[in-house]
């Protein structure tokens, strides 16, 4: 081509020189025409390689089953690569149109070569969001911190990428430039040191499984209470339940302690664990009046009934004065309350059968004696589970009465003052 071009430009001297200009002014004339011609030859390649990358990837893709080529165009993969292509052309073409004009050649072929590497990595930056988009959409990978491992990529790429950049710009060999980055190492991890950390916590979260996108995880220390939204090299985003967004640097997550809900929403169940504070002056034994009045209570009458008739038979047995209380076995009205609401439990609707149903008795207080409810939700879901823990705890407080019992209160300032 150059040859062409110096048959160009010994045609053209001749005009130059009768329009009085010197041989050297004319090569500067001859050097823009030469850009000028190249220039237009990157603007046919650029069109011819955009119609056949873009245009008719397009509609290639809109045929095939797979949805990878799709997240391909929409990260304007097609798009960069066409922007490519005629940068290699001028890369290759200019040794050859500027062969005779060394300082423009070097500044050309420098230029070029360093837009042809960014633009490179860019392309590579693409193809890889494509993937992730694409592996997203799979159930199997859904969860799975994928951002992270495609930011570690990109940043070992955008390393040897502005390695390669350097060695173009001042013509150092890259053996050297890697050895000038081994030694500044230390000033290397102490600027990407939360990156690294978070890499290797990455690689443990995903390894040990400990978080997946979706999770519903808790962490007091900072703030967060909702579901993991993205996990990615240096941070976790937690939306939580107010849909205020936490975020959390990623290797938190391995030096830190956090809860996640992930086995409660697996199971068949959600725990709920509360008690209620028993007046310990109220609880008393129970004579054959109060069992007589309590016998109307449907839940309690049969337990009532064959109760008493072991406790009766117990005491007969071993000559018990029932003058006094005291003496032999007695029903007390907090064991029949208990008694009481583990039958209302066993009858709820709401829980679940298979899995633990309890109410016990806690270790005596100052307050009283701490009555607690353990028992699972067969509705895990949070407002249900709600509905389902104060539907049991409004009952329980309003039948409390029915044992002669009452549920400690603080007095009122009020009561205070009067």
């Amino acid at each position: 081509m150059h040859k062409l071009l110096d048959k160009v430009f010994n045609f053209l001297y001749p005009v130059f020189r009768d329009w009085g200009m010197s041989r050297n002014f004319a090569s500067y004339i001859s050097l823009i025409f030469n850009i000028v011609i190249l220039i237009a030859l990157a603007y046919v390649i650029y069109y011819a390689a955009k119609f056949i990358l873009v245009t008719l990837t397009a509609v290639f893709a809109q045929r095939t089953k797979t949805k990878f080529d799709d997240y391909l165009i929409q990260n304007k993969t097609t798009r960069y690569t066409a922007y490519l292509i005629p940068f290699f052309f001028i890369y290759k073409a200019v040794p050859i149109i500027l062969d005779k004009y060394d300082y423009w050649e070097l500044l050309f072929g420098k230029i070029v070569g360093i837009y042809i590497v960014l633009l490179g990595l860019w392309i590579v930056r693409t193809v890889f969001n494509s993937l992730r988009d694409y592996l997203k959409q799979k159930p199997e990978y859904s969860d799975k911190p994928i951002d992270s491992f495609v930011q570690v990529i990109m940043i070992v790429l955008w390393i040897f990428g502005v390695a390669l950049i350097i060695s173009t710009l001042f013509g150092i060999k890259k053996g050297e430039l890697l050895t000038i980055l081994g030694t500044l190492s230390a000033i290397i991890i102490l600027i990407f040191r939360d990156t690294i950390l978070g890499f290797v916590s990455s690689v443990q979260v995903a390894i040990n499984d400990m978080v997946r996108i979706g999770d519903w995880i808790t962490m007091d220390k900072f703030g967060a209470d909702g579901d993991v939204i993205e996990i990615n090299l240096t941070t976790v985003k937690v939306r939580n339940f107010d849909n205020t967004i936490t975020t959390i640097p990623t290797y938190a997550l391995s030096s830190d302690s956090f809860q996640n809900w992930r086995g409660m929403q697996k199971s068949e169940g959600r725990r709920i664990k509360r008690h209620v504070l028993i007046k310990s002056s109220k609880i008393r034994f129970l004579n054959d009046e109060d069992l007589q009045q309590m016998r109307k209570i449907q839940l309690v009458t049969a337990y009532i009934d064959s109760r008493q008739a072991e406790i009766e038979k117990y005491n007969d047995l071993r000559g018990v004065d029932k003058t006094l209380s005291l003496n032999g076995r007695n029903m007390t009205n907090l064991g029949l309350f208990r008694k009481y609401i583990m039958q209302y439990l066993m009858d709820h609707p709401g829980l679940n059968k298979n899995m633990h149903i309890m109410c016990r008795q806690l270790q005596s207080t100052a307050q009283g004696v701490p009555l607690e409810i353990y028992v699972f939700s067969s509705d895990k879901r949070w407002a249900n589970y709600e509905y389902i823990m104060s539907d049991i705890f409004d009952h329980v407080m309003a039948s409390v009465g029915y044992f002669d019992l009452e549920i400690f209160e603080l007095p009122s300032q009020i009561g205070k003052l009067e």
